[in-house]
């Protein structure tokens, strides 16, 4: 990925929009490796803040560890949710968090300049291959476009309104405006065409996006087609979501194509369980981004994910966790700890978490209790070691054990400490998934559940499919509910930035059906209070209307 060099015409994050999609200094298409090195940067600049490094950043005027582009995604999908809580002072942080973000929200602009940043280079790798119509050039392109799609997608979930353009737009063009109904239609035909046509591989190699891929996220468009179009299309996302379990079934958990074991699939050595990776019969992973502590190095990412919610206050030691991070700067809220809390003790998807604080007893120490979900944050302070709150681990530096039956490479000495077969790395080596194939089968159920449409068997079967290789008992048909559906898919999918927007599609996350949680709507309320509709969507940044006012503003900002 080093030695490419980029122009995105954005001289600032408050620059002019200027997305030149024919801008010469990317690279030299004369050179042999341009193909590789340019479709690399399409990759690259979801993965790293910059080529040069986790304190580079391909956006002037950006943070880059604040403003890496997964840790943004991230941040604008979970902090403001029932599920995570930031407990760091840092600006337009604590205003996501506790939903009372505004306008001139620094973060906001960093995110939109983030998402446009990334589609100008995909637009420039596209108008630079325009005219190869090679089998290779024309794979590639269709991963340029699908990871573009992606880029849009974003902006299609979080600002509705979106700046648009494309690899064929004129040198010195400027992006216009398209409503929100406008970009999903664009990217729903944008999508159709990559994997009805098959212009994008069924095996690609390790790291690069393949046909589920692509699939799976035209599903997530289609699961959340009513918010953004207008109109719901819960057949066309099942008639997806079947597709993509028809392709994966024989291996796994039950013959599911499911990984064996879900915390695996968060794990160091999780590249098994990618696009391309050695694990074919549990390929769960179907659209990815690969990290390495050495090459890939971000302080976004896996990074960010592993290090924040390793917290010392709760006696956590990171090297067991094969991080040299402990951040210390993400709790799960009351109202997730509860989802798990008297379930099942055999669901393991809460196994590394650390709740429930329990004060000096009669020995004088003081500890965290692995079963007790009581604890919840007293008062939210802003200190930089804030009491409370549950430590909620999923994603770590481990490895599997050799056994591989859901165990770690970690030997527990006499004295009660492990040793462990992995290294504690300051940069994350866990590949980050963005759709999974357990995301696939909950799609199909909550499409039942919210559509009435399918079957009403197989919409039970595949929501106890996913609960069975958690451990946890199954479902009856009464729990076919949006609450029973949107439980288990938090159980399933935390951490992984789905969060905000299935509680908007269920009507919880504004509006008169909303729920609240603790801190929604105030910084200053334990309890938690309701937000206005507007929240829906997150403004448009002040610096892009100012650089082009034809735009228009979401409502109510």
């Amino acid at each position: 990925m080093a030695g490419v060099v980029l122009g995105l015409g954005l001289t600032s994050c408050v620059g002019d929009l200027d997305l030149q999609p024919n801008d010469p200094n990317l690279v030299n298409p004369s050179d042999p490796n341009f193909k590789a090195n340019s479709l690399a940067m399409c990759y690259s600049g979801i993965a790293v803040s910059g080529i040069s490094g986790a304190g580079s950043s391909y956006v002037s005027g950006l943070d880059p560890g604040t403003s890496a582009y997964l840790r943004l995604i991230f941040t604008l999908n979970e902090f403001c949710s029932d599920e995570l809580l930031w407990i760091w002072p840092d600006a337009g942080v604590v205003d996501i968090t506790s939903c009372t973000w505004g306008i001139n929200n620094g973060l906001l602009e960093g995110v939109y300049y983030r998402l446009l940043g990334h589609i100008a280079i995909c637009n420039q790798y596209l108008a630079n291959t325009a005219g190869d119509t090679d089998a290779e050039s024309q794979q590639m392109r269709a991963e340029a476009r699908v990871l573009r799609a992606y880029s849009y997608y974003n902006m299609l979930d979080l600002f509705g309104q979106s700046s648009f353009i494309t690899e064929e737009a004129a040198v010195g063009e400027s992006p216009v405006q398209l409503s929100r109904k406008e970009l999903y239609d664009w990217l729903e035909q944008e999508l159709v065409d990559i994997v009805d046509n098959k212009l994008i591989s069924e095996t690609p190699v390790y790291g690069r996006v393949g046909l589920d891929g692509a699939e799976g996220l035209l599903a997530r468009l289609y699961l959340n087609a009513e918010v953004y179009s207008g109109t719901g299309e819960w057949a066309k996302c099942q008639e997806r979501c079947e597709n993509i379990i028809e392709r994966h079934k024989g291996g796994g958990f039950e013959g599911s194509g499911l990984a064996n074991h879900y915390l695996y699939l968060f794990a160091r050595d999780n590249d098994a369980y990618m696009p391309g990776g050695s694990k074919k019969d549990e390929n769960e992973i179907l659209f990815g981004i690969a990290y390495d502590d050495t090459m890939t190095q971000s302080y976004g990412g896996p990074t960010f994910i592993i290090a924040s919610t390793i917290s010392n206050t709760h006696y956590i030691p990171r090297q067991n966790y094969g991080c040299s991070g402990e951040w210390s700067c993400i709790r799960g809220c009351q109202e997730m700890a509860e989802r798990f809390y008297g379930i099942s003790d055999a669901d393991v998807r809460d196994d590394l978490w650390l709740r429930g604080y329990l004060p000096a007893g009669s020995n004088g120490s003081e500890s965290w209790d692995a079963e007790d979900y009581s604890d919840r944050f007293v008062d939210f302070t802003g200190a930089w070691a804030t009491t409370g709150g549950n430590a909620i681990i999923k994603f770590t530096g481990r490895t599997r054990n050799a056994a591989e039956d859901g165990g770690w490479d970690m030997t527990l000495n006499a004295d009660g400490t492990y040793t462990c077969g992995f290294p504690a790395t300051t940069f994350g080596s866990t590949d980050q998934p963005i759709i999974r194939l357990a995301d696939i089968y909950l799609m199909y159920s909550e499409c039942y559940v919210n559509g009435n449409t399918g079957d009403r068997q197989k919409a039970l079967d595949y929501i106890n499919l996913v609960r069975r290789r958690a451990g946890a008992p199954s479902y009856g048909f009464t729990d076919l509910t949006k609450k029973g559906i949107m439980d288990e898919r938090s159980r399933e999918l935390y951490l992984e930035s789905t969060r905000r927007t299935d509680l908007i599609r269920n009507g919880m996350f504004v509006g008169p059906s909303q729920t609240v949680w603790q801190y929604k709507g105030s910084i200053n309320n334990n309890a938690g209070t309701r937000i206005d509709e507007r929240n829906a969507l997150y403004p448009i940044p002040y610096a892009v209307i100012a650089a082009q006012p034809e735009f228009k503003q979401n409502p109510g900002y």
